[in-house]
């Protein structure tokens, strides 16, 4: 049984420091150009290397994007990136276009290449074509169900891995490969710009009747028809593991670091269990749950078990059951702790708290008190330094949750 990779977006360094303490394997992100979330923060050319410095220090991979279709002036633009990635000691350049593809050969040579899900590979003909170009790695396109993806593996050299996205947020295109934003809006999805109108509510125009509207509504709040639900394969790791999947990737470079904790450890934990546990693997109930107390839309589980309801219909907005509080910046004394405070809470209240250790476990906020001594009723003010006082210890790096009413 090989054991999977867990591959975990790092939209920003908060996020991959959220990686590494919660047991990803590797990450992967973006420089600050030719990835495709130019939304994120990103990595600039110092921050790129302190990246690689400190995953490698944890024995960490990075692996960074260059996934977008580039223009001709961009392309420019590309040699001098991927010279300078191989110098800072990433693991490996994910690839989408055939042009890139060999620039990195020449420009990079000493570092690995995996072909992103944007390219659509869909079967063993097209895997091997990129093995025989240089590819170390596959990341399959998100259309495909379990059983060929086990087929691929049986149809393709050993050492060509293949890697599948386990988590996130999903899209309405094949592979990613949308033109809706670009139409609609100018910004080009496959640049790295979507945004995403697919999440959008849309009704229906009658030509007779100029500036008039007709709702096609599935709920009384409209229509959503693009609005993808979210892919969660947490309940699946044996199948996954069993079809032949390298590596499971979290979505989520836009993402917080909290969200990039909260999958990652999930996910780690699950794997785990299941390559320790074999055929008495049980996936743990506090380990599901974890996954509802992010933001996120309707779970399902995409393309990988046949076509199930693709769509959130009747809103395009996101679940929220639980708000971070606080983070645990500090371990003192009688179960005393220095924080920074995140969201309102109150005295009284009941905190649910992730520790670096990865399992979650339920305290008592018993007291407050600011900087200088005074008691405190209330956590009020974002990003205030605060000392909270619990019935059991939080380990520094803890995440402070509370769960919504």
């Amino acid at each position: 049984m090989i054991k999977p990779e867990i591959l975990s977006p790092a939209g920003d360094m908060e996020c991959l420091n959220s990686a590494i303490k919660f047991g990803a394997d590797a990450v992967f992100l973006a420089g600050s150009e030719f990835g495709m979330r130019t939304a994120s923060k990103n990595f600039d050319k110092t921050a790129l290397k302190e990246a690689v410095k400190s995953a490698h220090s944890k024995n960490v991979k990075v692996y960074v994007t260059c996934n977008t279709l580039p223009r001709n002036d961009e392309l420019l633009r590309m040699p001098e990136f991927l010279e300078y990635s191989q110098e800072c000691g990433v693991d490996a350049f994910i690839i989408a276009d055939m042009g890139v593809l060999d620039l990195a050969k020449k420009y990079a040579p000493k570092t690995d290449v995996h072909i992103s899900t944007q390219a659509g590979i869909v079967n063993y003909g097209t895997a091997n074509a990129y093995y025989n170009m240089g590819a170390k790695r596959v990341v399959l396109a998100r259309e495909l169900p379990l059983d060929e993806i086990a087929q691929i593996r049986a149809k393709i050299p050993n050492d060509l891995e293949i890697e599948c996205f386990v988590h996130g947020a999903m899209c309405v295109s094949f592979s990613g490969r949308c033109l809706i934003s670009s139409y609609m809006t100018g910004r080009d999805a496959n640049r790295g710009d979507c945004a995403q109108p697919c999440r959008w509510k849309y009704h229906l125009y009658e030509e007779n009747r100029q500036g008039q509207y007709f709702p096609v509504e599935e709920t009384d709040r409209g229509t959503y028809l693009y609005n993808s639900r979210d892919l969660c394969m947490i309940e699946h790791i044996p199948e996954l593991v069993k079809a032949g999947i390298s590596s499971f990737k979290i979505e989520g470079r836009a993402k917080s670091a909290y969200y990039t904790a909260v999958t990652t450890n999930a996910y780690r934990h699950a794997v785990s269990d299941y390559i320790n546990e074999g055929e008495d693997y049980t996936l743990k109930s506090w380990i599901k749950d974890e996954l509802d107390k992010i933001s996120h839309r309707e779970y399902n589980t995409g393309f990988y078990f046949g076509n199930e309801p693709g769509q959130v219909t009747d809103n395009g907005g996101y679940i929220r059951h639980y708000d971070v509080v606080a983070v645990c910046e500090k371990e003192l004394e009688n179960n005393k702790v220095e924080i920074t405070q995140r969201n309102k809470f109150l005295v009284g209240d009941e905190l649910d708290v992730l520790p670096p250790s990865g399992i979650p476990f339920i305290t008592k906020c018993l007291a407050l008190e600011d900087v200088y001594g005074n008691s405190r009723e209330s956590a009020p003010h974002a990003m205030e330094k605060l000392y909270l006082i619990t019935d059991k210890p939080i380990p520094k790096d803890s995440v402070i949750r509370h769960k919504r009413s």
